[in-house]
């Protein structure tokens, strides 16, 4: 083979990775704009519907369990029948699911609907993960994870944004609609751009450096090693999830009830906490490939433990103002998300085989996602119960990211004595 006919396949498989990269940052950033309206028009519902705080928990917990009882089916259909397959399929009952909310006016048909949406949006993340996995190897998912993983800081961001000003100028209901045509366009980018594999364009697999070419011979390769990181890193992802949806989900409306905030500046002051995520992200990557050489654990540890500062600060002085839970809730964000996208995503690319990726994605943001569930039927009845009272949300989130931190110093300690590679 002459010069110039290898350089062909390399030229195609780098547009190819591009195209890839950008197809899947926005599908996942899509999602968030069939997943997040809820959380900001909490206030809006209760005026409009007359939901009460625990009906919205209710709500918003039937949509967690649904995600997190489908995160696991996802994972494994995922590897069944490929992520292009899911993320069309999950992005296309999603934009029904809203499409619903939109027109119906009881908590009966919001019960159900969540349910859909949240087995729909669950496709999202380890179809995303498993397309990148087998698209960029191990020496270079740090850094690319952490440009890819700002996906859903970005989309949060957005779709916050776009929420708080709709119902600021519009209603909740065209807030909703709009919401369902930019996934909708995203679905179409995907459609076109998204492959599962080099492979299925006759383009080379993408190795790592060092790694002898193989026969896929269907296993997926995981030792008992393997297992047990998988379900620390699940545990951790628990804890570290309960935090972050319980300031998706309440930030806003406590900021309404608690700070007597108008809904719009509730909802512009809330995406303080992923917008502070998204260089938290790219910067965690960042040294965990340049720095900590593709060890994901030691760097993921010391920022959960400036996470746990920062909810620390914002249980000791987080009810004073607004200004100091604001930048409590900014430096959570930046601490937050690193480890986040880090662990659950090129963590979970590396913990067992590439083949494993959408299946290892699945089961740690399955375990996690039961984390959110917690806190928000804890958190409606600490609300409901307390009279408002925010000093034991504030405590539970700090309990949360202290146990965060003791679980992933487990995983360090296994790194040092070889029983894992995260």
């Amino acid at each position: 083979m002459n010069d110039a006919s290898a350089a062909a396949p390399n030229t195609l498989l780098r547009q190819w990775r591009l195209r890839v990269f950008v197809a899947t940052w926005l599908c996942y950033a899509g999602y968030y704009f069939c997943r997040r309206p809820f959380y900001v028009l909490k206030s809006q519902l209760a005026d409009d519907l007359g939901f009460t705080t625990s009906t919205l928990g209710v709500i918003g917990a039937i949509y967690l369990v649904s995600y997190a009882v489908a995160q696991f089916a996802a994972g494994a259909l995922g590897n069944r029948f490929g992520p292009r397959l899911m993320l069309l399929t999950g992005m296309a009952v999603s934009m029904a699911a809203n499409i619903g909310f939109g027109v119906a006016s009881s908590s009966a048909a919001f019960f159900l609907l969540m349910a859909v949406n949240g087995a729909a949006q669950a496709t999202g993340w380890s179809a995303g993960v498993g397309t990148m996995a087998c698209w960029f190897n191990r020496q270079e998912r740090g850094r690319v994870m952490g440009v890819w993983a700002t996906n859903f800081q970005a989309g949060g961001v957005a779709a916050n944004l776009a929420t708080s000003f709709l119902v600021g100028h519009t209603d909740w209901r065209t807030a909703l609609f709009a919401s369902v045509a930019v996934l909708g366009a995203v679905w179409l980018v995907v459609l076109t751009n998204q492959r599962n594999r080099p492979e299925d364009l006759g383009l080379p697999t993408v190795r790592d450096h060092g790694e002898a070419p193989a026969a896929d011979d269907g296993t997926l390769g995981w030792t008992r090693d393997a297992t047990i990181n998988v379900t620390l890193v699940g545990v951790y992802y628990f804890f570290l999830k309960l935090i972050r949806y319980a300031l998706w989900s309440w930030v806003p409306f406590v900021l309404a009830r608690n700070y007597h905030l108008e809904g719009s500046d509730a909802g512009y002051i809330s995406t303080l906490f992923d917008v502070c995520g998204i260089p938290g992200v790219i910067v965690t990557g960042w040294l965990s490939d340049r720095v900590f050489k593709a060890r994901r654990a030691g760097i993921s540890l010391l920022m959960t433990l400036a996470m746990t500062a920062s909810c620390l600060l914002l249980y000791s002085a987080g009810q004073v103002s607004v200004s100091v839970f604001a930048v409590a809730i900014a430096l959570i964000g930046f601490t937050l998300y690193g480890p986040d996208a880090l662990l659950t995503g090129a963590g979970a690319m590396d913990i067992g085989s590439r083949r494993a990726a959408t299946l290892a994605a699945g089961i740690i943001s399955g375990i996690g996602s039961c984390g959110p569930v917690v806190q928000e039927l804890v958190i409606a009845r600490m609300l409901d119960t307390k009279g408002g009272d925010l000093a034991p949300v504030f405590l539970l989130l700090l309990g949360s990211a202290v146990a965060a931190s003791a679980t992933l110093a487990v995983v360090v300690v296994r790194n040092r004595l070889g029983h894992s590679r995260v």
